[in-house]
């Protein structure tokens, strides 16, 4: 008998992931090799999440073009407008985009459970788990984010209350669904209600976004930003008018970058202005088409070089070793998520969908390896969930709020994407996956769906909220004090992370002693 069988008391698992040799290896050898595969998913997840991001500025970026007639004079104005509000694409793209790997980690893990009377422990676990990992690490990492002395603060204050009030009421209306209304169980009305809440989030912020009477704070905006996220200068991007061109640096001198002209920017000596193209529109798509198509086979060329101009920078050869070391590690998923149509193409859309599609296919394996680990360790898959699980998730989340605290000249987003990330996670990560068990149930058997581990879930979401309200008091009292809630001076910055990360340990060791029955 293995050590893990004598500690943890179980059978040996029969169950394998690829083949059934597996079984052969013994329990210690599969669980380091289960723990290792996880990990690199992780690395999968983190590597397509660059794609999503890039994608996801493709879409918030679109504007459309809106001829104005003065009524005196008759002369036109055009001016361009976006098409998404700033408030909505964060709470919609960027939090649900960012929250896909849990929500869909938790969907699969209540279809693979349909028609069984109790809900599967993955789904709620990771997503209580990611929560707490979204508010504590993230935060930290988003605090010390910006440049020594450098200070970021929320300009629209009235949406972050908002997005915080739905953010807080989410983990109270899950307790009170698990211990008030319906102890231990969960029925149909319950499931739906909480999905059509994410509703009203969308329609409360956007009204607050708005300034509409009687709904939204009387809190005053402070300038925002024309941009969602600053222009950077990647390989590629273009946009729906190709009237420019830029040429990149000596190593891709041959690739070319599409802008429209309502992106121009004079201060930059490598854009160079091409004339007008007066010729019919079918050469003009022909000219597009083969852009692209140049763009795409680009994406492969890149994601199979391991020599990268950054690793060339390392004068340390063993530094320069390690960084090839690593990009031919990430090398299988970087050729995968090659295949993945340029955000170019119809304003990122298709890319978005196809990102979210990988993250699925990705969080499907996740969900079975996670079953394995739990069934050769014995470990409570519930434990597994509300740390591994909700840690590699989160990434996307991480990534998103880093990406947004370095290029937003504001905390809005970065922060924003924390806040409505685990709204997103009880309306829609926990609602639908028990709508759709829910719903079974009650055609099925006209039963309601039974929670397993509802005092355990109950437990997490006490310390959350407890931990979590310390969080909120320290990010208001950062900026009473420094007029900001991220950057700041260096030492009260790595003091402020050093404590939220205090308070995601004491929420995992607590929650996982409760649920591991020590407490």
């Amino acid at each position: 008998m293995t050590p893990f069988s004598i500690i943890l008391g179980h059978e040996k698992c029969e169950s394998y992931l690829v083949f059934s040799g597996e079984t052969a290896f013994g329990d210690n050898c599969r669980a380091v090799l289960y723990f290792l595969g996880l990990a690199y998913c992780f690395i999968g997840l983190s590597a397509i999440t660059a794609r999503f991001f890039q994608s996801m500025e493709n879409v918030v970026k679109h504007s459309r073009k809106v001829v104005e007639v003065d009524p005196v004079t008759k002369t036109e104005t055009i001016r361009y407008e976006k098409v998404w509000n700033y408030t909505i694409a964060d709470i919609s793209l960027l939090a649900f985009g960012t929250s896909f790997p849990q929500i869909s980690l938790a969907t699969i893990d209540a279809i693979q459970n349909i028609g069984k009377l109790y809900a599967g422990g993955l789904g709620p676990g990771t997503l209580v788990g990611s929560a707490a990992f979204d508010l504590f690490p993230i935060h930290a990492v988003c605090v010390v984010i910006p440049k020594a002395g450098e200070l970021k603060k929320i300009a629209d204050l009235g949406v972050w209350l908002v997005e915080l009030f739905w953010s807080f009421w989410a983990y109270i209306w899950l307790y009170i669904i698990l211990e008030v209304w319906t102890p231990n169980v969960v029925t149909l009305w319950e499931a739906l209600l909480t999905v059509l809440q994410y509703g009203l989030l969308l329609t409360h912020a956007y009204a607050q976004d708005k300034r509409w009477p009687y709904i939204s704070l009387p809190i005053a905006r402070d300038e925002r930003p024309e941009d969602w996220v600053p222009e950077e200068t990647p390989y590629f991007q273009q946009e729906e008018d190709f009237s420019e061109i830029k040429h990149v640096n000596e190593e891709n001198r041959n690739a070319v970058d599409i802008f429209s002209i309502h992106s121009e920017s004079t201060r930059d000596p490598l854009y160079v202005r091409a004339p007008q193209i007066d010729e019919e529109a079918e050469t003009l798509d022909k000219a597009k088409d083969t852009l692209l198509l140049t763009i795409w086979r680009q994406q492969f060329v890149d994601a199979l070089r391991l020599e990268h101009p950054e690793s060339k920078k390392f004068k340390n050869v063993y530094l320069r070793l390690a960084h090839i070391l690593w990009q031919l590690l990430l090398l299988p998923w970087r050729f995968l998520f090659a295949f993945v149509p340029p955000c170019q193409i119809a304003h990122g859309w298709i890319s978005f969908i196809c990102s979210l599609l990988f993250i699925s296919g990705i969080s499907y394996i996740v969900t079975k390896i996670t079953d394995l680990i739990s069934c050769v360790t014995g470990i409570n898959a519930y434990v597994i969930a509300l740390t591994a699980l909700a840690s590699g998730t989160s990434w996307p989340d991480l990534v998103a709020s880093k990406i947004a605290a370095e290029r937003q000249k504001t905390a809005d987003s970065a922060i924003a994407n924390i806040t409505c990330s685990n709204s997103v996670n009880i309306y829609v990560g926990i609602g639908v996956p028990w709508l759709i068990d829910t719903l079974y149930n009650f055609i099925a058997y006209r039963e309601p769906l039974r929670i397993q581990n509802a005092g355990g879930l109950s437990f997490s979401l006490i310390v959350f909220f407890s931990t979590s309200v310390e969080c909120i008091s320290v990010l208001v009292l950062r900026r009473i004090i420094f007029g900001a809630e991220l950057g700041g001076p260096r030492f009260w910055a790595w003091i402020t992370c050093a404590f939220f990360m205090l308070l995601w340990i004491i929420f995992v060791v607590l929650s996982s002693l409760k649920v591991s029955g020590f407490i």
